[in-house]
């Protein structure tokens, strides 16, 4: 029987990049998005109702679910000095929350099947950079939220979080139409490592957690290492550098980071 495999956020970036690469391999794979298109099942995992329909729908489908991949996700910009607005509430409730909605919903199937849950977390769970407050805090309550569910149900399910750094894909528009992103201040990864890391976490030895490249795993580490002041200096340090440079656009987000460096 071939693998049977549902995908949050399945209609671009990671999420559809997985799909294919896993359908290419003889899976079974249902999407879960917004829209339904070709593979993909309408779902708003802000709303339990309809992760719950989804989900019931997509197992159906597939006669069963030996894994779940929580690729959904979102990032608009925010700060952490000034109030939080309705899209913070959102980057918190599809990130966090709709991975926990999907997965509690799913998990009776898994459990049956004694299958693995993929959480996508990223690399800005370890590490903090200005204008990514609801994002940042979104991921590291998914590695939470994953360390609790293995704490849990880890005997009968394989939890595994990875890790992914800056990659080239639609969930940075929103920034790039604020004025705020990363592309040029840190290197980017490769889609397919991605790709390849959740494919290790599907099919490889069980593993808690997942770098997504051999300079991420390193970064990582030192990070834990590292005292956080030293870290949180240098990161300073490289952003007003990049703000002097003109790397951030006009908007209330950056003002007072413009204005701090005489811009």
């Amino acid at each position: 029987m071939a693998e049977r495999v549902l995908i949050t956020g399945a209609a671009s970036g990671i999420g559809a990049a997985t799909a294919a690469d896993l359908r290419g391999k003889g899976a079974e794979v249902v999407g879960l998005d917004l829209a339904a298109a070709d593979g993909i099942l309408a779902c708003d995992v802000t709303d339990q109702a309809s992760v719950d329909s989804a989900v019931a729908a997509a197992i159906e489908q597939l006669g069963g679910l030996d894994a779940l991949v929580n690729c959904a996700g979102i990032g608009i910009p925010q700060s952490a000095a000034q109030r939080p607005d309705e899209n913070a509430v959102r980057v918190l409730d599809v990130n966090l929350l709709g991975t926990w909605r999907v997965t509690a919903a799913a998990l009776p199937a898994l459990r049956a099947s004694r299958g693995r849950v993929v959480n996508v977390s990223s690399g800005l769970a370890y590490l903090a950079v200005p204008f990514a407050s609801a994002y940042g805090a979104s991921k590291r309550g998914v590695v939470g939220y994953s360390d609790q569910l293995r704490a849990e149900v880890g005997g009968e399910v394989t939890v595994t979080t990875i890790y992914p750094g800056y990659v080239r894909t639609p969930i940075h528009d929103a920034g790039r139409e604020l004025g705020v992103q990363l592309e040029g201040m840190v290197p980017p990864e490769p889609l397919a490592a991605v790709v390849a890391t959740i494919d290790r976490a599907l099919h490889g030895k069980p593993a808690r957690d997942l770098a997504t490249t051999r300079r991420g795993a390193v970064s990582y580490a030192l990070l834990r290492f590292l005292p956080k002041s030293f870290v949180e200096r240098a990161i300073g340090r490289q952003v007003e550098r990049a703000a002097r440079r003109g790397r951030f656009g006009e908007s209330p987000i950056t003002a007072d980071l413009l204005a701090r460096v005489g811009r």
